[in-house]
């Protein structure tokens, strides 16, 4: 979004949740304050450190994870029809005049119902509004297996990290070889770190995350993978608003 902004494009981030059914560290909250209060103050804060132009609530709840309470709420995300709800969206996306358009993969990249249900949402609401190029974001698994074999472990050991799951069994992301898009963003890493660190409530002055190596920030960072479906030849892309896709 940072690079789309800096070469002219019009960047417009839509969320479909309040986030309000996260975890979040004990005593985080201040009184009277709930967590769907706090996060929305912390997107509106990343959202100023990346310098987007807009940025668009659809204002729907969020839907907690597959199995509990709140993933049967009939006002969250994963319960709302998929239709109306990618209507919403395509009037936005047709009233900002757009033509190129990112949402999750099918697995919404770990399998948080909101972002599977933001990526059938979006794929319909592109149809409904026409627009042909969409690029569906997801994580490189290759490269995040290697930076979970490679960071430092919670597991009782004196310096604290992730714990690291069975990496034959690690199914977050998409194999590198099936991720046809590339995008080339190591000039913003910092500023991209900065923009998450804003998500305090997910990323606590405590967590592993702030601890780790510049240099393994940087390697983790500095690309972003998308899958696209237009692509013949096998070829790499570099840049989402490649004149020549279609």
């Amino acid at each position: 979004m940072m690079k789309a902004v800096d070469e002219g494009h019009t960047v417009v981030l839509v969320t479909a949740t309040g986030g309000e059914c996260g975890e979040y560290p004990e005593g985080f909250l201040t009184e009277g304050e709930t967590l769907k209060d706090r996060r929305s103050k912390e997107l509106d804060k990343s959202v100023e450190i990346l310098g987007i132009h807009k940025l668009v609530r659809l204002g729907y709840r969020d839907s907690g994870m597959i199995g509990t309470e709140d993933n049967q709420n009939p006002d969250c995300f994963w319960q709302a029809d998929v239709e109306l709800a990618a209507t919403k969206l395509a009037e936005i996306l047709v009233s900002l005049d757009s033509d190129v358009l990112t949402v999750y993969d099918d697995h919404g990249g770990y399998g948080h119902p909101d972002h599977i249900q933001l990526h059938r949402v979006g794929i319909r609401a592109a149809e409904i509004a026409g627009i042909k190029r969409v690029f569906q974001a997801s994580m490189n698994r290759d490269l995040f297996k290697e930076f979970l074999a490679s960071a430092p472990r919670d597991d009782g050991s004196e310096t604290e990290g992730p714990q690291v799951p069975d990496l034959d069994e690690f199914t977050i992301g998409t194999p590198e070889s099936d991720l046809n898009v590339c995008v080339d963003v190591v000039g913003y890493v910092d500023r991209k770190r900065e923009a998450l660190l804003a998500h305090a409530s997910q990323i606590p002055e405590d967590s592993w995350f702030q601890s780790l190596p510049e240099e393994l920030v940087t390697r983790m960072f500095s690309r972003e993978w998308f899958i696209y479906g237009g692509v013949d030849g096998g070829k790499q892309i570099t840049d989402l608003f490649d004149p020549s896709l279609h």
